[in-house]
């Protein structure tokens, strides 16, 4: 890339699109369990559930099979074509963001963790599964949202 401050600007941007995702994966099981514990009707919506587990179904393949997060990938790529040193060059938000995102131990390891967080989403998509909210509910129906 000709211009070094775009290639910084564009990897931060990846950067916070990633730590978002894992936000997404991470926070959207907490908040699932919570929803069920609390009977949070939102927590059920077939979008973001669908989603949610397409996401971590996706961190696990990945995992499985030995591929590089894409992210990932790109955001090394972004750094070092504005003569960064990867991620030992990073910004200050850039920093912070790779430490809450990035961490270093054998790969088998996160192999291990998201397929034990992937089965935990599976378990609560099983046994807490998204439905869609009645249309309408006439005064004297017992229908009801929840379990």
């Amino acid at each position: 890339m000709a211009d070094p401050i775009a290639a910084r600007w564009l990897a931060d941007l990846v950067l916070v699109v990633h730590t978002a995702f894992v936000l997404f994966v991470v926070g959207g099981q907490v908040l699932i369990l919570c929803g069920w514990w609390r009977r949070w009707a939102w927590t059920r919506q077939p979008l973001f559930r669908w989603l949610h587990l397409l996401a971590i179904g996706v961190v696990v393949l990945e995992a499985w099979i030995g591929w590089v997060c894409p992210l990932t990938a790109l955001e090394d790529t972004l750094r070092r074509a504005h003569g960064g040193a990867g991620y030992g060059g990073a910004g200050f938000v850039a920093h912070w963001l790779q430490w809450l995102v990035f961490w270093r131990a054998p790969p088998w390891i996160f192999t291990v963790v998201y397929t034990a967080f992937a089965v935990l989403v599976a378990l609560s998509f099983w046994r807490y599964p998204p439905r869609r909210r009645p249309r309408t509910q006439s005064p004297g129906s017992t229908a009801q949202y929840g379990p």
